[in-house]
């Protein structure tokens, strides 16, 4: 039987970071609201973006897009993971049990359903929507198993260099926006999926060590350059991807995007005075400990838990009223609680298998498969957040970057991957 989260936050040790957690929970807890508002459902199944509905609202984009502050608390948190385990092997097994078992899971669940549905010829309207889209916040993972790989030389970069790693990655960032949006190069703007993205990581591992000294100077630069590339540049406003869009900020990462996760790393550690003391406090840490043993469950299954609250009003002949009409924003609390209460039902049905396992005796060796593994695992989880899982008898297919993928093909190497992560060192 698994230890209580009541048992878990009384062990808790006296020198844990307990903002770091509660920023974790939060950013992730933001992201799923922001999903679950955004989603624009017409009565024919179509799923529109709230924010091209209403462009206004774009500006809130600046504060609500957090996914950078969970990759700069996963800098700081792979930091010390590496340091008490430098074994290449057993660091990314640890780091990754309890991300890839339950995506996996997640994986297996919803190509059993798409094949399902397919055959039945079901897979029209809401059905057909809903398979293409609740792969797409895989591109989250795939991500941070690059931030995971990427651990050990960056952090010996960071240990040798200081400011300076994370200026080097600033600098290659500037370069591929010069050379993406002045002299036209194809293809490069990819780069900054690990530049950007890594830069914001990087500042994980400067917390770590107690450099970020300044909070308010990064928040205020972070701030100011955002505004003056998007006032100046090419850059939208909006810090999330729009529907039709020739520019995004955030697919591929641009400039603009690192500068917003500059801005607010700094000022959720102007915050952490405040919030150091709030998590103090014996009620919030369990709920930050009970809410952390469950996130990563609760993010891969929000998607599905929305659109089955929408699935179920038009099942029940329900009117779904136009977007961002007084009758629409009327609804919003209703079906933000469904989404909730049907979230926390499949977190109860799948959370077993985002609970930690024993750890595995290790060789010390193994790194090389492991890198094998964690290379694949990536790849595939990137894929199958492009392709989605709709046509899987019809071969559909998506880019990765240059590489044309399909759906088997992408779940085929994830599943590899996470294989000979898991194998890779044991004794």
């Amino acid at each position: 039987m698994g230890i209580s989260a009541r048992e878990l936050a009384a062990a808790t040790p006296a020198s844990r970071d307990r903002y770091v957690d509660l920023l974790r929970v939060a950013s992730l807890g933001v992201v799923v609201l922001g999903h679950w508002l955004m989603a624009a459902v017409t009565a024919d199944g179509r799923v529109g973006n709230l924010l091209a509905v209403v462009p206004g609202l774009q500006a809130l984009t600046w504060v609500l897009q957090v996914m950078p502050v969970f990759f700069f608390v996963g800098g700081f948190s792979h930091a010390l993971a590496h340091r008490s385990r430098p074994r290449y092997a057993a660091f990314l097994r640890a780091r990754l049990q309890r991300l890839l078992r339950p995506t996996m899971v997640f994986v297996g669940v919803w190509g059993a359903l798409a094949l399902a549905v397919q055959l039945l010829g079901a897979d029209g309207g809401l059905t057909g929507t809903a398979l293409r889209l609740v792969t797409q916040p895989l591109w989250f993972i795939g991500i941070y198993l690059a931030m995971v790989a990427l651990t050990p030389p960056l952090l010996k970069a960071h240990g040798r260099y200081g400011w300076g790693a994370f200026g080097a990655l600033v600098a290659g960032a500037v370069l591929v926006d010069a050379l993406r949006f002045e002299a036209g190069v194809p293809y490069v703007e990819f780069l900054n999926f690990a530049l950007v993205w890594l830069a914001v990581h990087q500042l994980g591992f400067l917390r770590a060590d107690g450099m970020i000294r300044r909070p308010g100077l990064l928040a205020a630069a972070g701030l100011a350059g955002a505004g003056l590339l998007v006032a100046l540049g090419p850059y939208p406003l909006s810090m999330v991807g729009m529907p039709g869009e020739k520019i995004s900020n955030m697919a591929p990462p641009t400039l603009a995007l690192l500068c917003h996760g500059l801005w607010l790393v700094g000022a959720v550690e102007l915050l952490k005075g405040p919030g150091t003391r709030f998590t103090a406090r014996a009620r919030v840490w369990r709920a930050v400990v009970a809410a952390n043993g469950v996130a990563m469950t609760a993010f891969l299954w929000h998607l599905t838990a929305m659109l089955g609250v929408y699935g179920g009003l038009l099942a029940l002949g329900s009117r779904l009223p136009e977007p961002a009409t007084g009758a629409w924003w009327a609804q919003v609390p209703p079906r933000l609680a469904a989404a909730a209460l049907l979230t926390a039902l499949l977190v109860a049905v799948f959370r077993r298998f985002e609970q930690p396992v024993p750890a595995a005796p290790s060789t010390g060796s193994g790194g090389p498969l492991a890198a094998l593994g964690i290379t694949l695992a990536l790849l595939g989880v990137l894929g199958l957040s492009l392709t989605g899982l709709g046509g899987l008898l019809e071969g559909h297919t998506a880019t990765l970057i240059a590489l044309r993928v399909t759906a088997p093909a992408a779940v085929a190497m994830a599943v590899a991957g996470w294989f000979l992560v898991e194998r890779a060192g044991r004794a």
